[in-house]
């Protein structure tokens, strides 16, 4: 979702998926304007079905099937975080799918990850383009494409998400085992590095989101059992390392920081308050990064994700209103977290499709028709908006877990 200069992300590969299923448009789109319980959950049961339904045979999901950016590629970020909403909502069967893909392409990659392991422990680490790219094709290569491919994020996200999906489903991790210590790996030899960050900006910095992204995912990995004994202590040590650098360079007033050093507030943060729970909702740190995202970058219930933000002129975020919802839902905040659930549902348009923004509260209008000439109109749908939908949903016990 955004990148270099540029911002944005993500694959394409457009079907009608919910084409015909009439009674939950129906249901969703003609009522007056309030969001009961039911049009709430009938917005939920569709955004399963768009995911599903766009979900590659390859066990991929494509950020959208139509934006001109995306097309063709899934991200190892987005995708977990699409496959922990599925999880969440009860389909254990295309959250594995996901997993599966994400461990073929590491598996894949066992010699290179070795390389970049080796010649980090000899101080000579490989260049950024010699790294795991962020995003792949469908068959799981790397894309031809010219893009923002160096981040480290996707690789602790999905770390994270595949304990969650075993421990929610009761499966066992040996499917993953191997993969999961490629990536433990991965993360342990290069977690310092600077890189771009989820919206493919500012390689030159080591972003808090990031990093809160990584130590969620080790710690996830150590506390499952399945890495092997001094795996599993190297895990355990760097997220104490990542955790401390945090805290020690990477605050604001009490809140998490854009990266370290920064004084800026991004809405990426409310990821590592909630659902990754790395500094907890009712945590010092949870509490006043909540607080910061909430005051500064939520506009009746529309997140910005961050103030100097151009991209399509610097809409609001329906994917980034669902985190700071599942902030809320853990600090205790029901009604605020159901507030940014209506807020979220009123974004989908006739066909209950969820876009990766709106426009209704730009920070630079300037920018907006820039980025349409470039790109064209806003990617919809966005299958991580309708993930997040799906999750904070589950959180607040409407529809999913059927």
């Amino acid at each position: 979702m955004g990148p270099g200069t540029f911002r944005f992300r993500g694959p394409f590969h457009h079907t009608q998926h919910h084409k015909g299923d009439t009674s939950l448009m129906t249901t969703v789109a003609s009522a007056d304007g309030a969001w009961t319980t039911e049009r709430l959950t009938a917005l939920a049961d569709s955004s399963l079905n768009t995911i599903v339904s766009l979900q590659d045979p390859s066990g991929a999901y494509p950020a959208s099937p139509t934006f001109s950016a995306y097309r063709g590629y899934s991200w190892f970020r987005d995708g977990a975080f699409i496959a922990d909403g599925v999880s969440a909502y009860g389909d254990a069967a295309s959250a594995t799918r996901f997993h599966d893909w994400c461990s073929r392409i590491l598996v894949a990659r066992r010699g290179q990850i070795a390389t970049i392991v080796s010649r980090a422990e000899a101080g000579d680490p490989v260049a950024a383009s010699e790294m795991l790219p962020t995003r792949f094709t469908f068959a799981g290569d790397e894309g031809s494409d010219e893009w923002w491919d160096f981040q480290l994020d996707g690789y602790g996200t999905w770390l994270w998400a595949v304990v969650e999906h075993a421990h929610r489903h009761s499966l066992g991790l040996a499917p993953w085992r191997d993969a999961m210590a490629l990536a433990t790996d991965y993360l342990l030899s290069s977690w310092q590095r600077p890189c771009f960050d989820w919206w493919e900006e500012r390689a030159d910095e080591v972003h808090v989101s990031t990093l809160g992204c990584i130590a969620a995912g080790l710690r996830a990995a150590e506390a499952s059992g399945a890495l092997d004994e001094h795996r599993a202590a190297s895990a355990s040590h760097a997220v104490i390392e990542i955790t401390a650098l945090i805290v020690s360079e990477g605050l604001v007033d009490g809140s998490l920081a854009k990266w370290l050093g920064s004084s800026a507030v991004d809405a990426s943060l409310a990821s590592v308050v909630a659902p990754l729970a790395v500094f907890p909702a009712t945590s010092p740190i949870g509490l006043a990064t909540v607080a910061a995202i909430d005051s500064q970058l939520n506009v009746d219930g529309g997140v910005h994700r961050y103030l100097a933000d151009t991209f399509f002129g610097g809409g609001q975020w329906p994917l980034l209103s669902c985190m700071l919802g599942l902030a809320f839902a853990a600090a205790g905040d029901r009604d605020r977290a159901l507030a940014q659930l209506h807020w979220a549902a009123s974004t989908a348009n006739a066909e209950l499709e969820m876009p990766e923004q709106v426009d209704r509260h730009l920070l630079d209008p300037s920018f907006r028709q820039e980025w349409i000439e470039r790109w064209g109109t806003i990617a919809t749908p966005l299958l991580w908006t309708h993930a997040m939908y799906l999750r904070l949903a589950a959180e607040l016990g409407i529809g999913g877990a059927r």
